[in-house]
C-alpha cells in the first residue's frame, strides 16, 4: 500500500479508528490511506478532501477498513467530505475500476477526471450545493425587454438574450453577463418580466412521469417499426447494431424506444452519446420538442463545451435521479446514473468517441461494459458503422437492425457522379482553383433554384502550406515537424499542431523571391474562389476557425437551417448527423489522398466520411446528387460509394483485415514515448520491448521495431512508437499489467503512456 503522509504525526492508538482508502487523480496505481476522525460513519463512494504533500486535493473513498497497513505515526487524517453529494454507487466504482484496468491507468486518473471540475474543488461545496436562484422569461417579458431596454444598454441586452436562449439562468452565470444581473433581474420580477424560482440542489424530486404528444407523431415504416419494437422488447443485456441510411430516421426510432422505455419504468434514465459537441443542440431540441411534458432540468447536457457550473448541475441532476435523458459527447458515458435503462451510441463508428489525451478509453466500448455491467439495452446507430460493430453483429454478438430506405416518403439517396480531373485536364476544360468545371456549373445552378449546396474539404485554413518556387523553401514550424498552414484573412502562419503563429513573410527567408505563393487549398480559399465563380451566392463556412467561440456553431447552423445560406463550405464538422432539407447538391474536394495513407483505417474513415457528407443531400425530397472531384475514378471505394453499397464494401475490407492479421481479427496497444532527442524515445522504447520479452504472457504477443510517429516532433518534444499486438485479449492484457511495473522504472524520456486497442497508428 502506497505511504501517504509526509510529516510526523503523533501516534494514533485508538484501537477503534476507521481508514479509508482514497482513489487520487495521480500516476501510481494504487489508492492511499488515510484516517477517518469523524463521527459520522464513511461510506464507498463519497468524495472527500485529503492531505496529499502539500497540498489538499480531492479524492473518492474506494475501500473502509478497520486496519491499515502503514505505521500509524505516518497516516494522516481526512480534512473534510462532501455530505451534500449522495455517494456515488457501487456499480459506477465497478466500471470506472473495470475503465482503469483495462486501459492501464489508475482508479483515480480514471474517477476523478470523470467529475465535474467543481466537484474536484473542495473549496466550491459548500457553494455547489447551495439553494440556487434561477430566474425564468414570462411571456411579458419576452414582448417588452427588446422594445423597454436602451439602445446602448448592450450588458443589459446579453442578459436579456441569454435569458430568451435558455429555460432558465442560474445567478451565478447571470453575473459573468452583467456586474448587477441579481439586482437587474430582481427588478425584472417586480416588472413582471421574469420569474424567480430557488431550487435546492440537494433535494431530489419524485420522478416526473414521461409522455409524448400522441399528435403529431411521424408515422413509421415498418422497419422502423420493427426496430423501436425490439429495442424496447429487450429483456436484460441486448447490444443492437442500427444500420440505416442516411435520412432513414434513426432518431425517430431512438425517441419512440426511449419514451417506452421511460414510460415503464417511471424512474428509469436514458444516455444518449454523440460524436461531437457542434450535433448536441439538435438532438436537445428534438427530445425537448418530443418530451415536452418533462421538466426542463429532466433533460440535461454533458460536454466540454459547458460552463464549469453548468456542467456540475447538469452532472448533480443525473446523478441525484433528477434528469431522465442525459445527452453528452464522450466524456457522458462516464456519468454517474444510478437508474440507467437504456443507452443509445449514435454515429457510433466515429472516431471521436476515442479520446486521445490522459485516459485513451472509447466511449464506444465502454458504453457496451456498461450495458452489459447494468444487463440493459445499448443501441449502436450510424449508417456506415466501425467494422469492429459490423463484426460482432456479423457473429450474432449484435442483433442487426436494419433502416434500408429513408423515412421521408418521397425522399431517396443521392445519385453519386465522379468527376475524373485527369480527364478534365486532357479535354483542356479550365477549372477555377481546384473547382471543376461540372462543380461549379452544378452549384450556380442550385443558386438560381433557391437550393442550398454543400461543399466539403476537410482542410481548414486557406492553404496547407506556403512555398517559394525558386529555392523550393516551405514555410515549416519551428518547434514541429511539420508545415506551418497560411490564414490568409488573419494574415498569419500557423501551425495546426502546437499552435505557433507568425506574420506572412513579404519575401522567402532563404532567397529573397518576392513571389512566395500558398500551394494546395482549405477551406478558406475555397470559400474566396467560390464568392468570384459563383457572383450573388450567400456562402457560409463551418470550421474549426470560425466556430471558436461559444455558441458560433450553433448560430452558423441555424442560418442554414433558416435558409439564410446557399453554399455551406465546410470540414467534417458538416458532414454528419445534421438534417439539412433544403441541400440538393454536395461537392467533394481533395479527397483522394486518403487513399495512399499508410493507416489501415483510412480506407473506411474515407468511406465512412464520404457516405455520411453524401447523406446530407436529397433529404426532404428534393433530388440529391453528389460530385465527387478524383483522378482516380476507378478506384473500388468510389464504386461502392456510387451505389451506397456499405454492405458490400464493410464485406471486401474484413476480408482483407482477416488475411492480414488486422483488428478485429487481433488485439494491439501502442507504447508511445516522448523524449528531447527522437534517440532518447526509441532507446526507451527499445529497453521496453527487451523487458517485455521476460514477461511469461508475451510468448503469445507479437512485438514489433520502435519507429517515429509521422509527425516526429512536437512543441520540440521527440515522439515515437512501439506496436505489441496479440491475437488474445486476455495475453495482451495480462502482458501489460505486468509490463507497467517495468515500465515505471526505465529512464531517459519525458513522458510515456500506453494506449490499448489505438486507432490511429
Amino acid at each position: 500500500m502506497r505511504r501517504s503522509g509526509v510529516r510526523q504525526l503523533p501516534r494514533f492508538s485508538d484501537v477503534s479508528a476507521l481508514f479509508v482508502r482514497v482513489a487520487l487523480d495521480h500516476p501510481l496505481p494504487t489508492l492511499f490511506d488515510y484516517r477517518w476522525d469523524s463521527p459520522i460513519p464513511p461510506s464507498v463512494g463519497t468524495l472527500v478532501s485529503v492531505p496529499f504533500g502539500r497540498r489538499h486535493i480531492v479524492g473518492l473513498i474506494c475501500e473502509v477498513v478497520a486496519h491499515s497497513e502503514v505505521p500509524a505515526e505516518r497516516i494522516r487524517a481526512v480534512d473534510n467530505f462532501c455530505g451534500a453529494c449522495p455517494a456515488l454507487s457501487a456499480e459506477w466504482i465497478r466500471l470506472v475500476t473495470f475503465a482503469a484496468d483495462y486501459y492501464q491507468r489508475g482508479i483515480g486518473e480514471v474517477a476523478l477526471p470523470a467529475l465535474p471540475q467543481a466537484l474536484r474543488d473542495a473549496s466550491r461545496w459548500s457553494r455547489l450545493f447551495a439553494p440556487e436562484s434561477r430566474y425564468r422569461l414570462l411571456p411579458a417579458g419576452r414582448d417588452a425587454l427588446p422594445r423597454e431596454l436602451p439602445a446602448r444598454a448592450s450588458a443589459l441586452r446579453r442578459l436579456a438574450d441569454a435569458l430568451a436562449e435558455v429555460e432558465f439562468l442560474v445567478a451565478a452565470d447571470a453575473r459573468a453577463l452583467h456586474p448587477k444581473a441579481v439586482a437587474t433581474l430582481d427588478a425584472w420580477c417586480e416588472q413582471g418580466w421574469v420569474a424567480l424560482d430557488i431550487i435546492d440542489a440537494a433535494h431530489v424530486p419524485a420522478p416526473q412521469p414521461t409522455s409524448i404528444e400522441a399528435v403529431r407523431l411521424p408515422t413509421l415504416t415498418d422497419e422502423q417499426a420493427d426496430a423501436v419494437d425490439a429495442i424496447r422488447g429487450a429483456q436484460g443485456f441486448a447490444p443492437f447494431l442500427l444500420h440505416g441510411v442516411t435520412g432513414s430516421g434513426k432518431t425517430e426510432v431512438y425517441l419512440r424506444a426511449l419514451a417506452a422505455i421511460l414510460e415503464s419504468r417511471p424512474d428509469a434514465q436514458a444516455l444518449v452519446l454523440v460524436p461531437e459537441i457542434n450535433l448536441t443542440p439538435q438532438f436537445e431540441a428534438a427530445f425537448r420538442a418530443r418530451f415536452a411534458a418533462l421538466d426542463a432540468t429532466a433533460i440535461v447536457t454533458l460536454h466540454s463545451g459547458l460552463a464549469e457550473g453548468e456542467r456540475a448541475r447538469h452532472w448533480f441532476a443525473a446523478h441525484t435521479g433528477r434528469a431522465r435523458i442525459v445527452l453528452g459527447t464522450r466524456l457522458a458515458v462516464l456519468a454517474s446514473l444510478p437508474k440507467l435503462a437504456v443507452i443509445v451510441v449514435d454515429e457510433e463508428h466515429d472516431p471521436a468517441y476515442k479520446q486521445q489525451e490522459g485516459l485513451r478509453y472509447s466511449a464506444r466500448d465502454l458504453a457496451i461494459y456498461r450495458a452489459k455491467q447494468h444487463g440493459l439495452p445499448v443501441v449502436l446507430g450510424s449508417a456506415t458503422p466501425s467494422l469492429e460493430s459490423w463484426w460482432q453483429a456479423d457473429q450474432g454478438r449484435y442483433t442487426k437492425l436494419t433502416l434500408s430506405r429513408r423515412a421521408v416518403a418521397d425522399a431517396v439517396l443521392p445519385t453519386v457522379r465522379l468527376i475524373d480531373l485527369e480527364e478534365e485536364r486532357r479535354r483542356g476544360r479550365a477549372s477555377v482553383e481546384g473547382l471543376s468545371g461540372p462543380l461549379l456549373a452544378a452549384l450556380r445552378a442550385r443558386v438560381e433554384r433557391g437550393e442550398q449546396s454543400l461543399v466539403f474539404l476537410n482542410r481548414r485554413g486557406y492553404a496547407p502550406q506556403l512555398a517559394c518556387d525558386s529555392c523550393g523553401w516551405v514555410a515549416g514550424c519551428p518547434r514541429c515537424s511539420a508545415y506551418v498552414v497560411l490564414h490568409k484573412q488573419e494574415r498569419t502562419l500557423r501551425c495546426h499542431h502546437c499552435g505557433w503563429e507568425a506574420r506572412i513573410p513579404r519575401s522567402c527567408p532563404e532567397c529573397g523571391n518576392v513571389d512566395i505563393a500558398p500551394m494546395g487549398r482549405g477551406t478558406q480559399r475555397v470559400e474566396e474562389t467560390l464568392a468570384s465563380a459563383v457572383p450573388g451566392a450567400r456562402i457560409l463556412r463551418i470550421d474549426a476557425d470560425s466556430t471558436r467561440r461559444k455558441g458560433s456553431a450553433q448560430a452558423l447552423f441555424s442560418d442554414v437551417h433558416a435558409g439564410e445560406v446557399d453554399i455551406l463550405v465546410g470540414t467534417q464538422m458538416i458532414a454528419k448527423g445534421h438534417d439539412f432539407q433544403r441541400v440538393s447538391l454536395v461537392g467533394v474536394l481533395n479527397a483522394d489522398t486518403a487513399l495512399f495513407s499508410h493507416d489501415f483505417r483510412a480506407s473506411e474513415r474515407l468511406f465512412a466520411q464520404l457516405m455520411q457528407v453524401s447523406g446530407r443531400a436529397g433529404r426532404s425530397g428534393l433530388p440529391g446528387e453528389v460530385l465527387v472531384q478524383t483522378r482516380y475514378p476507378r478506384h473500388a471505394l468510389y464504386h461502392a460509394l456510387a451505389r451506397h453499397d456499405y454492405v458490400g464494401f464493410a464485406n471486401s475490407q474484413i476480408a482483407e483485415r482477416r488475411d492480414a492479421h488486422l483488428p478485429p481479427f487481433i488485439y494491439q496497444a501502442l507504447l508511445r514515448a516522448e523524449g528531447r532527442t527522437l534517440e532518447a524515445a526509441l532507446d526507451f522504447l527499445q529497453q521496453a520491448g527487451e523487458a517485455l520479452k521476460t514477461i511469461p504472457a508475451a510468448e503469445r504477443v507479437t512485438v514489433y521495431d520502435a519507429v517515429p510517429l509521422t509527425i516526429v516532433k512536437v512543441m520540440h518534444v521527440h515522439r515515437a512508437q512501439l506496436l505489441i499486438e496479440s491475437a488474445s485479449r486476455g495475453a495482451l492484457q495480462a502482458t501489460l499489467h505486468a509490463w507497467q511495473p517495468m515500465l515505471r522504472s526505465l529512464k531517459g524520456v519525458l513522458r510515456w503512456n500506453v494506449e490499448v486497442d489505438p486507432l490511429d497508428i
